[in-house]
């Protein structure tokens, strides 16, 4: 059995913290370890990390979502890497469809989930209200189906599985993105020059409460911050992502 290192980035966002890790928790029966990096909270994050015996990684500042990410990647122990807001709430069969889409094929690098908030193909419209009503929906919307499996040329960070051969393939999330946007961009790019193939697995569905962090911390220049990477990303490939969504 194949273990997965689920990582969580954090800042400040201690309610939605123990959300996503009580749902890891509730719903995950596949071997799993969560690594939390927490990027220098005042909220108690990091007590309750202790308290809960959760792997953590306290920063002593906010060194930004790539930087911490690469740090969990590099305490990892899993087979497979899961890289995970902080904002979002699993449910039952997430981890089973995801693994499954991912060793669909030795071509498959990147996995990543349907979500009612997200930017391009994996956004999906929902019914439900609430945590509760996502849950419910989820008796069905995550019953195993490959059929519902999509090729795509870019996924969204938010969850993010892949293969550890990957990471040796094509190494960490560029840094130089910190501290957020287009680091998930511009992985999966680097995935696709290596000949990998991503998925999104459309039976797993997941909430996201939506860039909750970035809302907090940018509230005033959240879409300068996401202007800049992209001209950084297109500086660096000779490509507009535009063209990937």
């Amino acid at each position: 059995m194949t273990k997965t290192s689920i990582i969580i980035p954090t800042y400040n966002a201690l309610g939605l913290l123990q959300t996503c890790i009580e749902s890891i928790r509730a719903y995950t029966p596949e071997a799993y370890e969560i690594i939390v990096v927490d990027n220098a909270s005042d909220d108690g994050t990091a007590d309750y990390c202790r308290t809960q015996g959760i792997t953590f990684l306290s920063l002593p500042e906010n060194r930004g979502f790539p930087v911490a990410c690469n740090l969990g990647l590099l305490l990892a122990s899993g087979d497979e890497l899961l890289l995970l807001n902080n904002d979002v709430v699993v449910s039952r069969g997430w981890l089973h469809n995801l693994k499954a889409a991912l060793y669909s094929s030795p071509a498959v690098g990147i996995v990543g989930p349907v979500t009612n908030y997200a930017s391009g193909r994996q956004q999906v419209p929902v019914l439900y209200e609430g945590l509760e009503g996502y849950h419910q929906a989820a008796v069905t919307a995550n019953l195993p189906n490959p059929a519902k499996w999509v090729e795509t040329r870019r996924l969204v960070g938010l969850c993010f599985l892949f293969k550890r051969e990957l990471l040796d393939a094509i190494g960490l999330l560029d840094e130089r993105y910190s501290p957020g946007h287009y680091e998930d961009d511009d992985f999966c790019y680097r995935a696709r020059l290596k000949g990998y193939r991503l998925l999104i697995a459309g039976d797993c569905l997941v909430h996201h409460e939506g860039s909750a962090s970035f809302k907090e911390i940018y509230s005033t220049g959240l879409q300068e911050l996401v202007e800049r990477n992209r001209r950084m990303f297109m500086e660096k490939w000779q490509v507009n992502p535009v063209d990937f969504f």
